[in-house]
């Protein structure tokens, strides 16, 4: 199974530049006026700003296990970019929400 999720924004162009930074690199691919970045064998987050699209700007949310959570965090700090408080569950679990410039959420969780 493949996974393509949506990611709604409202300017392509800045919204890449945001993305290329909470990745750590550029769009894998691009495909029309889809721009890709694989996170998994068969994932992908793919930002979209179609006028088809504009009712459901910020309503994504995704999840991320990650195994270096802290150096995302110091990565996107150098970009200026912004989370929520770090929080851990009951069962280790670290857990971090980071918000995109038009409200879409990619939260972090680290075991």
């Amino acid at each position: 199974m493949d996974l393509y999720s949506v990611m709604c924004v409202s300017d392509r162009t800045s919204a890449s530049e945001w993305y290329e930074a909470f990745f750590g690199r550029p769009a894998d691919e691009v495909i029309g006026e889809e721009h890709l970045w694989q996170v998994g064998e068969n994932a992908w987050i793919v930002i979209d700003d179609r006028e088809m699209r504009t009712t459901r700007i910020g309503g994504a949310m995704v999840t991320f296990g990650v195994t270096d959570l802290d150096d995302i965090l110091a990565r996107l700090a150098a970009h200026g970019i912004a989370h929520e408080p770090v929080e851990t569950y009951s069962n280790g679990v670290r857990h971090v929400v980071v918000l995109d410039p038009d409200g879409n959420s990619l939260s972090l969780a680290e075991a």
